[in-house]
């Protein structure tokens, strides 16, 4: 794990930190930001070969104490079926439960995906497992350079970089977030490959029923 005052870089898998969420500041609505960047643009081998550019999503799994399980990413809430932050909706919720809101699809090269999760839902909220996934085209991994972070105000960010991986799957979870009754919440780096989403589920024994989606 590497250290510096702004960040905090989680290098191996299975590596761990802890974040004070007491800490936020003194706004209690300032959110806990989960990005996902990529490098977007045609690699020079991808060049050669005819390959367009990698395009990632992101999503998360993510359950409730409550016992409510579901997941959150573009093919949930593509074809009209998304909605404002404000709103209940396949783009999640961020004024209720689950108090998570997927900001949108990033198409144009901009900043990534982000995640926002509202603070004030941290005691209904049991775990999250974010994770990315190539929606068309072949798993060119290495060219993404991807990196998750995780933001909190007043606390360094956690950062999970991908690496040069090859993998022939095109799903990925990056990281699981589990939220503890006082106050705080634990970043752990997964960095495993699945063959979908129902493969991932069933790695990290999320027990829900799947069925092929498109966007």
């Amino acid at each position: 794990m590497a250290i510096n005052l702004n960040k905090i870089t989680l290098e191996k898998q299975g590596d761990s930190h802890k974040i004070d969420l007491t800490k936020r500041g003194d706004s209690p609505a300032k959110e806990i930001l989960i990005n996902l960047n990529w490098t977007q643009k045609k690699g020079f081998w991808s060049s050669l070969v005819g390959g367009g550019s990698v395009d990632l999503d992101l999503g998360c799994f993510y359950e409730l104490r409550d016992g409510q399980k579901s997941v959150i990413d573009g093919l949930q809430f593509a074809k009209g079926l998304g909605g404002p932050r404000n709103t209940l909706s396949r783009q999640g919720y961020y004024d209720g439960k689950p108090w998570i809101w997927h900001s949108g699809d990033d198409r144009a090269g901009g900043d990534g995906e982000t995640i926002l999760v509202n603070p004030r839902g941290t005691g209904d909220l049991k775990r999250i497992v974010v994770y990315c996934f190539i929606y068309e085209g072949a798993a060119r991994w290495a060219e993404t350079n991807a990196v998750a972070t995780i933001k909190v105000s007043g606390n360094p960010d956690v950062a999970v970089e991908m690496g040069k991986q090859h993998s022939a799957n095109t799903f990925c979870a990056l990281a699981e977030i589990l939220f503890d009754r006082n106050d705080s919440m634990t970043v752990k780096k997964l960095l495993t490959f699945h063959n979908g989403h129902g493969d991932c589920d069933v790695a990290y024994n999320w027990g829900m029923k799947w069925r092929a989606g498109g966007k």
